[in-house]
């Protein structure tokens, strides 16, 4: 065996079809394909699992159970791996008290230095964090905002309690928590609630005294429905959801605590300074100007204090961060961001021989910034590490020492080793990848003209400098400039000021149940032609009713609890991860079992089912490239760029008066082949009378545009100002101009 290859045999997670593969250690490899081909199965799913799995095999089984849990892929042989750190573009979310400092462990370090040379004199490292009660704000916790419950937003006093009149998440006819409210008999269920009296709508906000003054008293653990959102929503301690923000951003307003200002920090701590500046001063500072001023630091005791913050405050700014605070809150981060952020700590790290994969790294970046993150992967690589990149970025592929395409197309059609060679024999191969490379880009079409425009400003959200502008309706505009100048402010502001529709790449759903079929609204229609076919009810045919395996319960699978040994989950024995009982797979339509049916990719399912409800609640999903997924495909496996377009599927199927449509990188995941997919689905929406505003880089979609609004120069207070507004071709003299060609 060569040990200085990576070695794959037989690789068969998800759609790889036996895949043999070697990969040079040492070297920088890009994984290039189209969307669904296999690419992701590969690297992360087989290479990363397996590499994380044997490192979690050398600990102790006490501590296993305590490790990030890793499945080990179906392959014949994986070897040649090294401990492997996979730098993917989840969010970094976190709760309300995470931030860019305290994420990077920037925090911990400036805590310390002014606990050491901070004038007055505090001492202990833990008065300046907002994290302990000994350094935290008591009015807002530590939080840097007051946080005030809008109650009025609770409630729809024009419904009854089962026709939703409680707004709030989870509250849904039949439900756990409304039965709290309706099984009691101590509320009149049945009537407005604007009927109620104030007692009344008092005890179910509030409960207390108020519902102990009912006609029928609650019982003893009856809990106010104010009482139960700070129990779910506020005073947790765990990490927050999309769905929990969500939930907070909707029925709470919040403002900047008004004893510490937003500093987070208690008033011993907010007046100890260093170089004439507080901590919250400091922490407000981009992060490029704060690495100059705690460079000025002189003091020998806390010299590699200094030094240790000066060199990770370099390393943010070296990728392109140096236009954050340390204030910062993770939750606002973006994908991309939250990518670079990660990156951060392994610029310093000594360790060689490492395993380094990384997810799309060039998201959320410019243009003119991708050679920033292109000089962070030649590092890691030149400091003796293997480095693994899935990526679609031709800048990228070009510096790659090799180039590993999967494909030849998405789902069942992809998942083979298609080519394998350098940038320049890719050039000039017969593959999806090398044919988009050589496409001459189409010529733009003359710009839609609009008749009416949308003001949004002026507008001073986060670096934004009084800014104006005027976003035409009836075509699509995208918002364009360097990482950092703007943009998310800008349309942040636009959805905030005018009430956009915001397709982003956030998770479509958690739970593992939700599909293509459940989530289309064709799960009744499947199940209706079965029904039809065997005599037998609807349900039977449903895998979360009573068609679900009795073994596995409708999931395929059977998880085993190994206590301090990690979990087995394996293929349910029973109905062979059919996941349906023995009578509803003897029964077929055309041919399928319902499990069959599941198995089918979009696309064959609209040639092979011709029930037209099913086909119209495909249709959408095909059209945005989406052909390949499974129909029982859980809809959490998806990728960020997936799950956006899903969304777009649901707007182009739901969508009827004119909307306005805020869309974050749709690109993000998409091959160079489907870019013209996306534009079309876009052009779509547009011609249907919508007005579609993009945030993006991707230099096909901002040819194709109708407009454009150019931000920066700079990033954060380098930013901010708007540089361009007009139509496409005339924009000129900007990093955007120069990308297009336009000087």
């Amino acid at each position: 065996m060569n040990e200085r290859m990576i070695r794959i045999r037989g690789a068969r997670a998800n759609n790889l079809k036996s895949v043999d593969l070697e990969v040079p250690r040492g070297s920088l490899t890009v994984f290039a394909g189209p969307s669904g081909s296999g690419k992701s199965s590969l690297v992360f799913d087989t290479i990363a699992a397996e590499a994380g799995h044997q490192v979690n095999e050398t600990y102790p089984p006490f501590l296993r159970n305590r490790l990030p849990k890793w499945t080990r892929p179906e392959a014949d042989e994986i070897s040649g791996l090294s401990p492997v750190v996979v730098i993917d573009q989840r969010r970094l979310g976190g709760n309300a008290r995470s931030t860019v400092g305290t994420i990077t462990d920037a925090w911990t370090y400036l805590r310390l230095l002014y606990s050491r040379i901070g004038k007055p004199h505090l001492g202990e490292s833990n008065r300046f964090s907002f994290n302990e009660p000994a350094g935290m704000c008591p009015t807002c916790s530590g939080l840097g905002e007051a946080v005030e419950i809008d109650v009025a937003s609770f409630l729809d006093l024009d419904r009854t309690l089962k026709e939703g009149a409680i707004l709030l998440p989870g509250f849904v006819d039949g439900g756990y928590w409304l039965s709290k409210y309706t099984d009691i008999r101590s509320f009149p269920v049945d009537a407005p609630l604007r009927d109620w009296t104030e007692r009344e709508r008092l005890a179910l906000l509030y409960g207390g005294e108020h519902a102990d003054r009912l006609g029928v008293k609650p019982p003893a653990d009856f809990e106010g429905l104010v009482a139960w959102f700070e129990r779910i929503y506020l005073h947790t301690s765990d990490s927050l959801s999309d769905r929990k923000q969500e939930a907070i951003d909707r029925f709470t307003r919040s403002g900047r605590c008004p004893d510490c200002g937003g500093d987070r920090l208690n008033a011993e701590a907010r007046a100890v300074t260093v170089l004439g500046r507080t901590i919250g001063e400091m922490a407000l500072m981009e992060v490029a100007e704060l690495a100059d001023v705690v460079a000025g630091v002189q003091d020998a005791a806390v010299a590699p204090v200094a030094s240790a913050l000066v060199e990770r405050l370099r390393a943010m700014d070296a990728i392109g961060l140096g236009y954050l605070h340390l204030g910062r809150a993770t939750t606002s981060l973006s994908g991309g961001e939250s990518q670079r952020v990660k990156t951060v700590k392994h610029l310093g790290s000594s360790l060689i021989e490492m395993l380094y994969i990384f997810d799309e790294p060039t998201v959320g970046l410019h243009p003119q910034d991708v050679h920033s993150m292109i000089g962070l992967l030649k590092r890691l690589r030149d400091k003796g590490n293997t480095v693994l990149v899935v990526e679609h970025d031709p800048a990228v592929m070009a510096v790659a020492d090799q180039i590993v395409e999967i494909g030849p197309d998405g789902g069942t059609a992809g998942g083979r080793v298609v080519f394998h060679g350098t940038f320049d024999q890719l050039r000039k191969a017969d593959t999806p990848t090398a044919l988009a490379l050589a496409q001459a880009a189409p010529a733009g079409a003359a710009p839609r003209e609009s008749a009416e425009v949308i003001t949004v400003g002026p507008a001073d959200r986060n670096n934004l400098q009084s800014v104006t502008v005027d976003i035409p309706t009836g075509v699509l505009t995208v918002l364009t400039g360097v990482a950092g100048s703007g943009k998310s402010s800008l349309a942040v502001e636009l959805v905030e000021q005018h009430g956009a529709i915001v397709v982003d790449q956030r998770p479509v759903t958690a739970n593992r149940r939700s599909t293509p079929i459940t989530y289309t609204g064709i799960a009744a229609s499947v199940r209706r032609l079965f029904a039809k076919e065997s005599g037998l009810p609807a349900k039977y045919f449903s895998a979360n009713s009573e068609g679900a395996c009795p073994v596995c319960k409708g999931h395929g699978v059977v998880y085993t609890d190994l206590a301090f040994m990690d979990g087995q989950e394996a293929e349910c024995e029973t109905c062979g991860g059919r996941r349906f009982t023995e009578e509803a797979l003897r029964h077929r339509v055309d041919g399928l079992t319902i499990a069959d049916v599941a198995d089918l990719t979009i696309s064959v399912a609209l040639q092979r089912l011709s029930d037209p409800t099913i086909r119209r609640g495909l249709h959408h999903l095909d059209r945005v490239g989406l052909g390949y997924l499974r129909l029982g495909q859980p809809l959490s496996t998806l990728s960020g760029g997936e799950c956006q377009r899903v969304k777009i599927a649901r707007e182009l199927r739901e969508a009827a008066e004119p909307s306005l449509y805020v869309l974050d990188e749709p690109t993000t995941g998409l091959h160079l082949r489907d870019i013209g997919t996306l534009m079309t689905v876009l052009s779509r929406l547009v011609e249907s009378g919508h007005t579609v505003v993009v945030i993006e880089h991707h230099i096909e979609v901002i040819r194709r545009a109708d407009w454009i609004v150019d931000l920066g120069p700079g990033a954060g207070r380098h930013g901010g100002r708007v540089l361009y507004e007009g139509p496409v071709a005339d924009i000129r003299g900007t990093a955007t101009a120069r990308a297009l060609g336009q000087r």
